[in-house]
């Protein structure tokens, strides 16, 4: 399974409803439909809770979904991906629900706590320094013949992230708008996609230490961020260094705007969160960093995206004893 072809004066075609609503189907009784709950502490905000999938983070829609249409006999030789954590803990479930074996290239920096729960579920770990993994994994597929889910430049992925889209919209009828955290784009062109055309605005939320994509939407051109330089945000999850070629041209065509937040404003929304009961990640804290850093974004109805509570242990300790 690889993503879309990069042909040169080609835009590829975008995730439809149709597929989401087609993804929807096989997640029925595999993923969570996950509760949307108010936050007390910002009016007119509320939380879709990813938190609460079976392996912490929205990463399972995708991974499952992806996983569930490949050919039988291309899945039983493996499934192969590279992921700094909530997506090879994603597919390492899926594998084990499937009864296939799942490799992850893991980047040298991902959280010890992220890396522990992926082997638990039974992965294979291939460990490589941060700008390999993508050659690595190439390599397993080719020594292995299992096939690779990518972490979310695939139809597949995205239209499995953008069944959280689609249950926004049946369980908040009146929401007018979206915050969704970005990293390589998964999860917002999902989202996008199963909204588009219903005149609710999504907006993408990125740490400022890792702004590629809000630079990639002002300026109208995909651009890279260099992979040091990304990695100095405390939120793991959203370290990628640039969009896809697949996710791009849904950020670019059908998100209404990316803004950044600061690492305070990440820490401010988790002491929030945390104090809410809300056990997220550094992830999954920016969205509602969005909400804290931008209030203007809070119109009528908000609903801000909990990507994830596989948090490392260390910040979530000095963020919340700070």
């Amino acid at each position: 399974m690889t993503g879309p072809p990069e042909t040169a004066g080609v835009r590829p075609a975008l995730v439809t409803r149709a597929e989401v609503d087609a993804a929807a189907a096989v997640l029925d009784g595999v993923a969570v439909r996950t509760a949307v709950e108010p936050l007390d502490a910002v009016p007119g905000l509320l939380l879709k809770r990813e938190d609460t999938q079976p392996v912490g983070a929205f990463k399972l829609r995708g991974a499952f979904h992806a996983a569930s249409r490949l050919d039988p006999e291309v899945r039983a030789a493996g499934l192969v991906t590279h992921s700094s954590g909530n997506h090879g803990r994603a597919l390492a479930w899926a594998a084990a629900r499937l009864g296939v074996p799942a490799t992850v290239v893991v980047p040298d920096d991902a959280v010890v706590a992220k890396v522990e729960a992926m082997a638990a579920l039974g992965a294979r770990l291939v460990r490589v320094p941060a700008d390999d993994r993508e050659r690595a994994a190439d390599a397993v597929v080719a020594e292995s013949g299992g096939a690779l889910v990518p972490p979310y430049d695939h139809p597949h992925v995205i239209a499995g992230q953008g069944t959280v889209g689609a249950e926004i919209a049946a369980q908040v009828p009146d929401v007018d708008r979206v915050l969704v955290p970005v990293g390589g784009g998964g999860l917002i062109s999902g989202i996008a996609a199963a909204l588009a055309g219903t005149g609710i605005a999504v907006v993408g939320v990125e740490p400022e230490l890792a702004a590629d994509a809000a630079e990639s939407k002002r300026t109208g051109a995909l651009v890279r961020w260099d992979r040091a330089r990304v990695s100095r945000t405390a939120a793991d999850g959203l370290r990628a260094a640039r969009l896809g070629a697949l996710t791009w041209p849904h950020v670019e065509r059908l998100v209404d705007d990316v803004v950044t937040v600061t690492e305070a404003s990440i820490e401010q929304a988790a002491r929030v969160l945390h104090g809410a009961g809300v056990p997220a990640e550094a992830s999954g804290c920016v969205a509602t960093a969005g909400a804290l850093e931008h209030p203007a974004l809070v119109r009528g109805r908000t609903v801000a995206v909990v990507s994830g509570r596989n948090a490392d242990p260390g910040w979530v300790a000095r963020v919340l004893a700070g």
